[in-house]
């Protein structure tokens, strides 16, 4: 199934928990760049009882670097070394069966060999060791990233954007751009789905205060990351946002 079902609960996924968050991050420079894609490109790539969300029938596939740090266990403080690393993701947007509208990862790009290991490990998420580098100067942003394991190999981003003032798009009362807009459909993203090698789907979810987004222009763009996930885009990227960042609560994956 393509289509998205009449009603879809999009608020629920923003709300906080009621349990204990397991981890702590802070997102730091993200860059949104999205390529309206044709669902029946994407849809044979994503695992049984997952469909596509769709805005205006087309699927949307994002490519997001940005910089994580302080990265800690509940129990644990941040390690300097190990805990701020930059990341770069290429994910499209699902839901379960009508519910939980969130975000089926192609790749993540890490530049640190422990996060990968427990995120491939612990979070069934395909995840890539990368030599990468964010360097940003007023608002002016590079980003760059050459993927180095586990195969496939020969994957990289070179990405550099201005980043403008903040967007006019309404907001809610919370401060959040509004739903029903595509910037909320894109952005505001709070689930995420994974597959075990048995087949087990897997929902985990992250809480935090609304992005503080900002128009951004993309002022070179190279990448091989689609076709390294199979992919092979169309049309060139149409969207583009920029947030400063959000601290992060992580919650536990749940088999779903």
């Amino acid at each position: 199934m393509l289509t998205n079902p009449p009603t879809i609960d999009r608020i629920s996924p923003t709300r906080r928990p009621d349990e204990k968050a397991i981890g702590y991050q802070q997102w730091s420079d993200l860059l949104f760049v999205h390529w309206r894609v044709p669902a029946e490109m994407i849809a044979p790539l994503l695992p049984p009882r997952l469909t596509l969300d769709t805005w205006e029938d087309d699927a949307w596939v994002g490519l997001v670097p940005f910089y994580m740090s302080s990265v800690r266990p509940w129990w644990a403080p941040a390690v300097p070394g190990i805990s701020n690393f930059c990341e770069t993701n290429l994910r499209t947007y699902v839901h379960l069966e009508g519910q939980d509208p969130g975000v089926w990862f192609f790749s993540l790009e890490a530049a640190r060999s422990l996060a990968v290991r427990i995120a491939r490990r612990f979070w069934n998420l395909p995840y890539f060791k990368a030599t990468m580098s964010l360097n940003r100067d007023g608002n002016q942003i590079r980003y760059r990233s050459q993927r180095l394991w586990p195969e496939p190999a020969q994957a990289e981003t070179d990405i550099e954007a201005r980043i403008g003032d903040g967007i006019t798009t309404p907001l809610d009362e919370e401060g959040r751009v509004a739903e029903g807009t595509l910037e909320f459909f894109l952005a505001e993203r709070y689930l995420l789905y994974s597959i075990d090698r048995a087949g087990q789907l897997y929902r985990g979810q992250v809480h935090h205060s609304p992005y503080p987004l900002r128009q951004a222009e993309v002022l070179r763009l190279e990448e091989s990351l689609f076709a390294a996930a199979g992919m092979t885009p169309t049309e060139d990227y149409c969207h583009a946002l920029f947030s400063d960042g959000v601290a992060v609560d992580i919650f536990p994956l749940r088999p779903c």
